[in-house]
């Protein structure tokens, strides 16, 4: 089943009449996967409520995020909605892990199912959100210079929303075309035969050069952190396959808010220490035979903790990936992380197709970047530090993003007294269990810092429970008469405590990646992601909201 982009109106700019502010009770920033459902949970509870989306369609990061090989890996049975048993059943996906462009699609349909584009506002970017003191009301700004009044404003933003575009002294003086991955043209990139570079091999990295390396003249990847990945394996879905899938709806539903990490799948296997070395061996093979992110998420959670127990793994996944990559010591040493790097499931683990293979084509050159760093874009191309120039016609910029708190940001976001969002994160990137931020009444969020949502979560799963909790306190505030919702200082410290002796005894904490921040120059240090499991992080939810929100002042 397919959907137009356009099979339904999208709510036409607004413009300030004399000056008046437009009245929402709720405005909503942002259309992918938790906006759309944002909107609906708001629109359900009869609330003026309307939607703002600098893209000109639905989709948040499946609108923006359509490089060549983009998909997504989470497979498609649970990357899904789940408040509507009839919306799952009618929408039949291709293969386990879709593409980009049928998962636009997708969200295209869900928006036109539920008649959602009438009230968002495309091709619009809020600019500023400032709270007044004296209505407990936010006034918000638009790039257009719309003025909105807001009671509620319910940041949907996007964990990975911000991408990191200036990374290189020069890059606008370079002749050719350039751009990052998370902003790729809608009418796409003629590569055929170009001499193209690919700087970075992240998950988007990866995705990119294992599409582009048939295609292409030559390939130049520029690795400066090499990555440890485990084979997608994405069979095609018949009809038979989704009434299969469709028929365990309401188990997978409740099974997915349980688990460790939002998936269908878990932690199950019998302890570590239980098992012999051919039994660790027999489980792992099972795990990496079945072709997704299990392999890192179903099989030994001691290897977040135990660095024997790491490095076991980890060896484990660098032999098969020596094994594809024929032994070469060069691209060995390149492509895959070393003991003294950083261990298996500590970092984003990539799922890919093919992608070492691409590096044995005679076209196709890793450099390493830890020995000769990037040092600045030229008119020709890339310089690095041997001061050679690599010549390209096209650079593509897998760089990553400001991951969490970037896109939150990017907007002049102002609080009780007027403090500012963007200086108080530049010094400690503190939330309330991801919901809220003390000091800015009314304002909810999803995906941001501290929660499973911002990393370490199937997304559909987490961001729909955090809408959904969202949307119920805010029903048990107004059911009490109340209109004002914050959290208190007291509850943020103890979130924020708990958060940061959770992750400290893990590995995670001891290594470099957008995970901790250190992607970015001067970021804060601190897991962005809560890692205490989604099934945990969904329970201590629940017993607050069946407790009356106590850690949020209601006034």
């Amino acid at each position: 089943m397919t959907a137009s982009a356009n099979t339904a109106t999208a709510a036409p700019p607004q413009r300030s009449a004399n000056g008046t502010p437009t009245r929402l009770d709720a405005l909503v920033i942002g259309a992918g996967i938790a906006g759309l459902y944002q909107l609906h949970r708001m629109r359900e509870m009869g609330l003026k409520v309307r939607a703002y989306d600098t893209a000109s369609g639905v989709g948040g990061t499946w609108y923006w995020n359509r490089y060549p090989g983009a998909r997504f890996d989470s497979q498609a049975e649970v990357y899904q909605y789940w408040f509507s048993e009839d919306l799952y059943k009618s929408w039949k996906p291709s293969e386990r892990f879709p593409a980009q462009p049928e998962t636009e699609t997708w969200l295209n349909f869900v928006a036109d199912r539920l008649d959602l584009k009438k009230d968002i506002q495309f091709n619009t970017r809020i600019v500023s959100a400032h709270y007044r003191d004296d209505t407990g009301r936010w006034d918000v700004t638009t790039d257009a210079g719309e003025r909105i009044d807001t009671q509620y404003l319910l940041a949907c933003c996007g964990m990975l929303s911000a991408p990191l575009v200036d990374r290189f002294p020069g890059q606008s003086s370079f002749k050719g075309t350039i751009t990052h991955t998370g902003l790729w043209p809608k009418e796409g990139i003629d590569l055929k035969g170009k001499r193209v570079a690919v700087v970075g091999t992240g998950a988007t990295g990866i995705q990119v050069i294992q599409t582009i390396g048939p295609i292409v003249g030559s390939l130049k990847v520029f690795s400066r952190t090499p990555q440890y990945v485990v084979p997608m394996k994405n069979p095609k879905y018949s009809k038979e396959d989704w009434d299969r899938w469709s028929s365990q709806f309401h188990d997978l539903k409740k099974r997915v808010r349980q688990t460790f990490a939002g998936f269908h799948y878990d932690f199950e296997n019998r302890p570590w220490a239980e098992l012999g070395d051919a039994e660790r061996t027999q489980v792992l093979e099972k795990f990496w035979e079945d072709g997704s992110l299990s392999m890192w998420l179903a099989t030994f959670p001691e290897m977040f903790f135990d660095e024997s127990v790491s490095e076991v793994v980890s060896e484990f996944v660098r032999g098969k990936m020596r094994a594809r990559l024929r032994n070469d010591e060069k691209l060995c040493k390149t492509l895959i992380p070393g003991r003294e790097d950083y261990g298996f499931g500590t970092h984003r683990v990539p799922l890919e197709n093919k992608y070492l293979e691409v590096y044995l084509q005679d076209n196709v050159e890793a450099i390493d970047c830890r020995k000769t760093p990037i040092e600045r874009i030229v008119p020709e191309g890339i310089q690095t530090s041997d001061g050679k120039v690599h010549e390209f016609d096209v650079i593509v910029l897998a760089v990553g993003f400001d991951a969490g708190s970037g896109a939150l940001s990017r907007i002049d976001i102002r609080g009780r007294g007027g403090r500012s969002l963007k200086d108080q994160w530049q010094q400690e990137i503190r939330t309330a269990m991801g919901l809220q931020v003390h000091g800015y009444p009314n304002l909810f969020t999803t995906g941001a810092p501290l929660a499973p949502s911002a990393a370490l979560c199937n997304m559909t799963t987490c961001l729909q429970q955090q809408v959904d909790w969202i949307t119920d306190c805010i029903a048990f505030a107004r059911s009490q008469g109340k209109s004002v919702v914050e959290a208190s200082k007291e509850f943020e410290d103890r979130w924020v405590q708990h958060h940061d002796e959770t992750a400290a005894a893990t590995l995670v904490v001891k290594t470099d990646s957008w995970y901790m921040g250190s992607n970015v120059d001067g970021k804060p240090r601190r897991l962005l992601s809560y890692i205490g499991g989604v099934g945990n992080y969904h329970r201590q939810c629940d017993e607050l909201a069946a407790s009356g929100y106590p850690g949020f002042t209601m006034a």
